[in-house]
């Protein structure tokens, strides 16, 4: 799929991968009142956010926390099933994306016009076809199974501009226990045991050794972190549970909760532009260094010189080959790696600049808006939050391709 940036007249494709659909599963919270529907039809690009988390973080109670709140906007929350105590009021047929069999799919009034439904194919064309008999809303939101990995979530709504999608993906938002996170992290409380086996045995490892467990995929793929039930754990074991989230992710915003309750929801579940910009900002405190706190994922920060014109295909090229290939260009002897989230920030020396989003294999590169401050004196920064990106190797690899003669 190609998709071209709008903003930019000299616009770079963006290029990916094709990747398999993803499914959502249960909830872990009860559902949130019933009260008033609406059957207005929509205008303009909705944003969604995905909110994941282990079952208990709190996913369910955050968004009944969110719908009585006074935000202003009508939502549309999107589960996978209700439960068979729940009065289903309405039922709505949605089509799935890869097929013409219509499924039948739960549909329930909430408050300030709001909607809840169960969508068991989370694919693009499931949810257009949800809002377009739902009504208009100006956000969704996307609760998650417990055990979803939402890297192989988020790329069925970013860059869909090509298939003409009425959607976009927001950010992603994941909640973790503040009491039951280590071990999670630890030794995959919650999931399934014959996945743990799997990745266990793609990884080499026995089961003494560095483990991949759903926490740890969720919190490396996340935008914003809420760190929540901080009420049951002492201040020097919240501490403990911070420090190994911001080793694993030291791009997301983390905030501690109780109750999942989350004063300032602009910018923290709402209207997160996640993928609409990558800013200095973004950036800053993710090149501070790397912690080993976790031995499993981590963040690591590749420094380089600004790019000459003719060095862009270059990095195209090293893009397109650690996402696509799991390969680094131009070296032979390093390490396994796998990544699950990138961003850059990339000046070149005609003046422009290059913003850099990827999700596991498919990534985004585009021209920086003119009036955003760009200088291509500035450093580039390219981050990486995977399973072995911290290896010299990276750099090495980098430099030794943009600097080859093609």
């Amino acid at each position: 799929m190609t998709n071209m940036d709008s903003d930019s007249d000299d616009e770079i494709p963006t290029l990916v991968k094709p990747e398999a659909n993803a499914e959502v599963g249960e909830q872990d919270d009860e559902v949130p009142t019933l009260i008033a529907s609406s059957d207005e039809k929509p205008t303009s690009k909705v944003p969604i956010t995905i909110v994941t988390g282990y079952l208990g973080a709190g996913k369910t109670t955050l968004l009944n926390y969110i719908l009585t709140e006074q935000h202003g906007k009508k939502i549309a929350v999107i589960l996978n099933e209700f439960g068979d105590s729940i009065d289903i009021e309405k039922q709505l047929t949605v089509s799935d994306q890869n097929s013409t069999e219509a499924k039948p799919v739960d549909f329930v009034p909430l408050a300030n016009g709001c909607i809840c439904c169960s969508v068991k194919d989370v694919g693009v064309a499931a949810i257009e076809n949800l809002i377009e008999y739902g009504g208009t809303f100006d956000y969704i939101l996307l609760e998650t199974t417990g055990l979803a990995d939402p890297g192989n979530i988020a790329p069925l709504f970013w860059l869909d501009d090509g298939l003409g999608s009425s959607i976009f993906l927001d950010g992603i938002v994941t909640l973790v226990d503040a009491k039951n996170v280590l071990r999670s992290l630890d030794e995959g409380e919650g999931d399934e045991p014959e996945k743990l086996e799997e990745r266990r045995h793609e990884d080499g490892h026995g089961h003494q050794g560095p483990l991949l467990t759903t926490a740890h995929l969720q919190i490396s793929h996340a935008d914003v972190i809420l760190i929540n039930k901080t009420d049951l754990v002492l201040k020097e074991e919240l501490q403990k549970v911070v420090d190994r989230i911001q080793s694993i992710n030291r791009l997301a915003k983390i905030k501690t909760t109780t109750k999942s309750q989350v004063p300032q929801l602009e910018g923290l579940i709402l209207d997160l532009h996640a993928y609409d910009e990558v800013t200095d900002a973004d950036l800053k405190f993710a090149s501070k260094g790397h912690s080993h706190l976790d031995p499993t994922i981590s963040t690591s920060t590749i420094i380089f010189p600004p790019l000459s014109p003719a060095q862009v295909d270059n990095f195209d090229l090293f893009l397109r080959t650690i996402l696509w290939e799991d390969d680094l260009p131009d070296n032979k002897t390093h390490d396994i790696f796998e990544i699950h989230r990138l961003k850059g920030r990339i000046p070149v020396k005609d003046g422009k600049t290059l913003l850099v989003q990827g999700v596991r294999n498919i990534y985004d590169m585009k021209e920086a808006r003119t009036s955003d401050g760009a200088n291509s004196a500035d450093e580039a920064k390219l981050v990486l939050i995977g399973r072995g990106v911290d290896q010299p190797a990276f750099r090495e690899s980098l430099i030794a391709t943009l600097e080859a003669k093609r």
